[in-house]
């Protein structure tokens, strides 16, 4: 049996790694760009050198064993201090040559990054800034980005995060349906196409004293496609207020009502993540500054723009009860 890391045969730990994730030799392979026969027996050579089994065969799955899944603890660990080392020094260096690569949700991206990306520019023209954006979550170590702008509680494992803001929830509309519905109450929304989620339109009718049962005629799984929606007059939306200022600002939709909803605590924050050893990386740190001197300038009062004018009329919260019914 094997006592000593001297002996360890470590070029088969990454795929030890997949191998437990994935449960199956032949997803591991092709993840690994290896033949199924180079998994196997990369994996039996561990077990070989190791001296016990750490998986248990059922069918075409591997699962591990307790030993498995004793090794795989520390493995995991190792492996991703030296995927965030190796990053690291990948960063160092590039030198003169910096290019930081940030991955975003596409909805974030359209909304609030692009429209500010010209300061960034000015601020630090020596910086480039690759942008990927996807609706997963990335494994920033795995898949070599140094930083990563997400929504949730935050708290990621392995990774530091500072959060950015909190951004509550406002019903938007393109300027011909606000200049419709002028001087209506928020029942005269229970008639009107909405979009997005049937919860939420729930939740504020609640909270506007009205209860509804709300039939969406369109959700969406990205929030940037459901405002441009709304900006063309395809029905009323609830998104981000932040996500909604440069469309109020430019006129393009026209927030109907002052009252807020807040969201779901799963997702109502907005964070920067990184690798804790890149903290100190002179370009992330650049970006750190900026997103937060942006973020304050969001959050200075200001006298808002004419586009933005509460045209539903919200009352307190009272005893009354409607249903709309199901197309």
């Amino acid at each position: 049996m094997l006592t000593s890391m001297s002996r360890l045969p470590l070029h088969t730990l990454p795929v030890f790694r997949t191998a437990a994730r994935l449960q199956n030799l032949r997803a591991t392979a092709v993840e690994m760009h290896l033949t199924h026969s180079a998994v196997s027996q990369q994996i039996g050579v561990l077990e070989q050198q190791l001296g016990f089994a750490l998986f248990e065969r059922r069918g075409r799955r591997i699962v591990l064993n307790e030993a498995g899944q004793a090794l795989l603890c520390s493995v995991e660990s190792a492996l991703a201090q030296l995927d965030v080392g190796v990053l690291a020094a990948a960063a160092t260096a590039i030198g003169t040559a910096q290019r930081l690569r940030l991955t975003v949700m596409p909805s974030f991206l359209q909304r609030w990054l692009l429209p500010r990306m010209q300061r960034w520019r000015e601020r630090h023209p020596d910086i480039a800034i690759e942008l990927h954006s996807s609706q997963q979550l990335i494994d920033l170590q795995r898949d070599g980005f140094h930083a990563a702008l997400r929504q949730g509680r935050g708290g990621w494992p392995g990774l530091s995060d500072e959060r950015l803001f909190d951004s509550p929830l406002v019903v938007v509309a393109s300027p011909a349906t606000a200049r419709r519905l002028q001087g209506s109450g928020a029942a005269a929304l229970m008639h009107e196409a909405l979009l997005g989620d049937a919860d939420l339109w729930d939740r504020w009718f609640s909270e506007a004293g009205l209860t509804v049962r709300t039939n969406p005629v369109a959700s969406f799984n990205d929030a940037g496609l459901m405002l441009q929606a709304a900006e063309q007059g395809l029905g009323i939306a609830m998104g981000r207020e932040f996500m909604v200022a440069e469309a109020l600002r430019d006129g393009l939709l026209v927030q109907l009502s002052e009252q807020r909803l807040a969201p779901d605590a799963d997702f109502a924050s907005y964070f920067l993540v990184y690798p804790p050893a890149l903290r100190d990386w002179a370009p992330l740190q650049a970006l750190r500054n900026w997103l937060h001197d942006e973020v304050r300038a969001l959050q200075e009062p200001h006298a808002p723009p004419a586009a933005i004018v509460a045209s539903v009329d919200v009352p307190a919260p009272k005893k009354a009860s409607a249903r709309k019914k199901a197309p």
